[in-house]
This record gives structure tokens, C-alpha cells and sequence, in this order.
């Protein structure tokens, strides 16, 4: 049984940095395409990355693009969201989770599992 662990998130100020963390468990994690999602208050969840199997791509939504890098350690088994000038708008519970294909997780298809997510916020 695949599992997804997210590390703690946190209240950081704007313009802050912040690095999520996931762990895989039960399965390879080079066999799983990786992404984050996020949901803010009253929002619906949304894509924010994916990064394919072997780590050689990667997708984002655009309100991040230049922001947000993710990255994956297949040796650890682990995915990461690295969050830099972080905005109030960011604050949301980000969810970790994987699938087959990172160019359909970017379209929000695919989703085989999740993590039980984490809470950011960012204060202004």
C-alpha cells in the first residue's frame, strides 16, 4: 500500500522560503510520477507541480512559475516543493501526490494517491 508523508508545513511571513517535503512508502517512488497540489479557504484544489519519474521533467501552474521548483531524491524516496517569495495568496493546505503520468497530473488526472496534506500560511 503506497503512502504519502508530507512534512510539517508552517506561518511564514510574505517573501519568506519554505521547503515541503514527501515521503514515499510501500512502492519504489522512480515507479510514480510526483506533484503538489494545493487548497486554499473556500477554493477548490488546484495543480501547482509535477516532476515525471526520472526527475527530466517538470510541469507548473503559472502563478508559481519562477517561484516554486520541485524536485525529487528517487534514492530517498522523497519529492520536495521548494517555496520561494512566498505570497499570502499561497496559503493553502498542499497536498502531495502521485499517479502514472506527470503531464496528466498537470491536468489534475491521474491521481492514484495523496498525502494527508499540510498547512501554509503565509502572513502579509
Amino acid at each position: 500500500q503506497v503512502q504519502l508523508v508530507e512534512s510539517a508545513g508552517g506561518l511564514v511571513q510574505a517573501g519568506d522560503s519554505l521547503r515541503l517535503s514527501c515521503v514515499v512508502s510501500g512502492r519504489t517512488s522512480s515507479t510514480l510520477a510526483m506533484g503538489w497540489f494545493r487548497q486554499a479557504p473556500g477554493k477548490e484544489r488546484e495543480f501547482v507541480a509535477a516532476v515525471s519519474r526520472a526527475g527530466s521533467r517538470t510541469y507548473y501552474v503559472d502563478s508559481i512559475k519562477g517561484r516554486f521548483t520541485i524536485s525529487r531524491d528517487n534514492a530517498k524516496n522523497t519529492v520536495y516543493l521548494q517555496m520561494n517569495s512566498l505570497k499570502p495568496e499561497d496559503t493553502a493546505v498542499y497536498y502531495c501526490a502521485a499517479g502514472s503520468v506527470s503531464g496528466q497530473m498537470a491536468l489534475s488526472r491521474g491521481i492514484d494517491y495523496w498525502g494527508q496534506g499540510t498547512q501554509v500560511t503565509v502572513s502579509s
